[in-house]
């Protein structure tokens, strides 16, 4: 087997990221929020969210069989909590995943939630392998984990590796959301359903779906608005009511701001809100979100709505009073936009979905429901089927 040759790591190999920022050790960072909005907000959970790079990936041309990747991994451990199993990064040939392989260490951000203390730990740049990718010249795309951060650091491979050609011809479609979005509980970059919406769509995507952090944010509506895109999609409105961020009368406002803004960088391209998908702990009952501390004694990863109910009729947000309002928005919009659209997100998961597919920690939907989600949004949103925003 022919020895395998170093290629520059340069930012044109990279997909999908808002910003690619060069590193002290001579490798790249993807971001998903350029640093000018990153600097606005100091928020810890805003800032790992966008370094987790969901929807990022190296996009190469090339005839190798083997390509090595060596890079350093990001990890959050909560202290007390069963710990999450380690990124994925996968290698994709022809829309197939032919190899797939994960770091053994990392560097890990340690938190103990029961005395709020946080302590780092250094961790090993380690190797990956992805062999198998076949004969002849193709077009491969490496994923990178959706659930951890990483530093590259070195690209080997046993032939020439050139980036693909900005554009290709695909529509790029830039989603907006919440850890639904970002992939929480898939177990794969692939298995997320925007990864898998735009894979069954063929179209490139820009996922900015931060976890716990869809919340209206005006510096993040004018990142979207930077982002060049053929189509635009916002899943909004389940963050804003597990954080209990605001009431009903301010969140209507928030979100004809946020669409102000990132219509002003998309002016024709078609626009689509997408109400929360159906979560039972938030239904009727406001936030905040919380772990279940008594699934947490069990080993069990679990969350729960600590809300009064009878709250909402002064104002506290419920995910059936974000859909109203949600829907009442984009109507009123729509008499001016004819390019802006809404989707209830209980078409995509609703009531029945979940009782066939229960969200397995009472939050996030599971391997199978993001393969549901993602395969209804490219027929009615994607290829036009519902919402005409086919090209």
């Amino acid at each position: 087997m022919p020895a395998l040759t170093t290629t520059p790591l340069t930012p044109d190999l990279v997909r999908g990221a808002l910003e690619v920022e060069p590193t002290e050790r001579g490798g790249l960072r993807p971001h998903r929020l350029p640093a000018w909005a990153r600097e606005r907000h100091a928020d810890a959970q805003m800032l790992l969210a966008q370094s987790h790079p969901s929807g990022v990936h190296l996009a190469l041309r090339t005839r190798a069989r083997v390509v090595e990747l060596d890079a350093l991994a990001s990890r959050r451990v909560y202290v007390g909590v069963p710990a999450r199993p380690p990124g994925v990064y996968e290698a994709q040939v022809g829309g197939r995943v032919v190899a797939s392989g994960s770091l053994a260490g990392a560097e890990e951000e340690r938190i103990d939630m029961a005395t709020g203390s946080v302590e780092h730990v250094a961790g090993p740049v380690g190797t990956l392998r992805l062999d198998g990718l076949g004969e002849g010249d193709k077009e491969v795309r490496i994923w990178l984990p959706h659930n951890e951060g990483c530093e590259l650091l070195a690209l080997r491979a046993d032939a020439p590796v050139e980036a693909l050609p900005a554009g290709e011809g695909r529509r790029v479609w830039l989603h907006h959301g919440s850890s639904i979005s970002q992939g929480s509980n898939a177990q794969t970059p692939t298995g997320a359903w925007p990864v898998r919406a735009a894979n069954e769509a063929g179209v490139e995507l820009v996922n900015t779906g931060y976890s716990g952090s869809a919340l209206l944010d005006p510096f993040v509506a004018q990142s979207l608005a930077e982002v060049p895109a053929d189509v635009v999609s916002l899943e909004l409105g389940i963050n804003v009511v597990n954080a209990d961020l605001m009431r009903v009368r301010a969140f209507a406002p928030a979100v004809h701001g946020f669409l102000d803004q990132v219509r002003r960088g998309h002016p024709d391209a078609p626009l689509v809100v997408v109400s929360p998908l159906w979560c039972p702990i938030h239904e009727q009952t406001p936030g905040p979100g919380a772990f279940d501390t008594g699934a947490l004694a069990r080993g069990q990863v679990r969350f729960c709505s600590t809300g009064d109910p009878a709250e909402v009729a002064a104002g506290r947000l419920t995910l059936q009073v974000v859909r109203r309002e949600l829907a009442r928005v984009v109507a009123q919009r729509r008499e001016r936009d004819g390019q802006l659209f809404y989707v209830d997100g209980c078409e995509l998961f609703g009531r029945r979905d979940h009782e066939r597919w229960p969200l397995p920690d009472r939050l996030h939907p599971g391997t199978e429901a993001h393969r549901v989600i993602a395969s209804r949004f490219a027929e009615r949103v994607l290829a036009g089927q519902g919402v005409a925003v086919a090209g």
